[in-house]
């Protein structure tokens, strides 16, 4: 049975290229399973370009993605880089204004909410944090996430000021959403940056142009094809505007309100493998390729 919520019947014709997501998307929560990863080395090998884009920096790309075989282009820091896995060849930039980012960092100075810089494919904390994450842990941090992906430094703000020429993003964490609330309508009214999220309890500054989106034009560029042969899947705020911009845009089960009322299609969880069940029902021909055969969380059948 397929389970796919469709606004439109799709092209599928045009399918040149893959655009995914990383976390609640091509990722479970035990990270890349065995059939996404075989999924989309056959469809690889079949001709159709798969690409990460990903909020993550460049070190924090989980190993058996960068090896996926066939795979030429990452979109890191939410498009602030274009990376070769393996590699982590830049082939492409867009860093956020080096005066806006100034002023944020000048207003963040007298909040308390921690933050992480984004700096040449690599996130940073102060180190602060980082030992106190790592002795008692987190309500609303993942502490785990924090260990194996950040590195800390000593006076988080110091260092912002010491590379504010090549700053890619900027996560600012909020343990309370009226702190987030108030942070996101001030932050919107700051001309020369991108404003987005990832989850429930942050928000994400970057350059002006700087998107998922903009990135992928960029590497539609490069392999002569356009967007409409674009099909992006994603979870969150910070996937829509490459949801919208493709030619089929793909929202997981388990999406956020906004990016399921842009997506053309709504495809099973993350959980259930959603990324390998769509590509292989729809591009690859499977009937039901991972015997799903019940509605689930509202996903309706056709």
């Amino acid at each position: 049975m397929n389970i796919f919520k469709l606004k439109d019947s799709p092209k599928l014709d045009r399918i040149k290229l893959i655009a995914l997501d990383l976390d609640g998307t091509a990722l479970t929560r035990n990270g890349l399973t065995r059939r996404t990863r075989e999924t989309l080395e056959e469809v690889i090998g079949k001709g159709i370009n798969v690409v990460i884009a990903t909020g993550r920096p460049y070190s924090a790309l989980p190993e058996d993605v960068k090896k996926i075989k066939g795979l030429e282009y990452v979109i890191i820091s939410n498009g602030a880089h274009i990376v070769r896995p393996v590699t982590g060849e830049f082939l492409y930039s867009n860093y956020a204004d080096k005066d806006a980012i100034l002023r944020i960092r000048s207003m963040l100075m007298e909040k308390d909410f921690p933050v992480e810089v984004f700096t040449e494919g690599r996130a940073y904390v102060d180190r602060e944090l980082y030992e106190d994450v790592k002795k008692n842990g987190s309500s609303y941090l993942s502490a785990k996430y924090i260990l194996r992906t950040r590195e800390p430094v000593d006076r988080i703000y110091d260092f912002w000021m010491k590379h504010a020429d090549s700053i890619e993003n900027v996560n600012i964490q909020f343990e309370y959403q009226e702190d987030k609330a108030e942070m996101k309508a001030f932050l919107e009214k700051e001309k020369g940056i991108t404003l987005t999220s990832s989850t429930r309890h942050n928000l994400e500054v970057g350059g002006a142009t700087t998107s998922k989106a903009s990135a992928l034009e960029e590497i539609c560029r490069m392999k002569g094809i356009t967007m409409e042969n674009v099909m992006a899947f994603g979870d969150s705020p910070n996937d829509a505007a490459m949801i919208r911009a493709a030619g089929i845009g793909v929202a997981m089960g388990n999406s956020t309100a906004d990016i399921l009322e842009v997506a053309d299609i709504e495809a099973p969880s993350n959980e259930e493998e959603g990324v390998a069940y769509t590509i292989r029902m729809l591009l690859l021909g499977d009937k039901d390729p991972l015997q799903i055969s019940t509605c689930q969380k509202n996903i309706c059948s056709i």
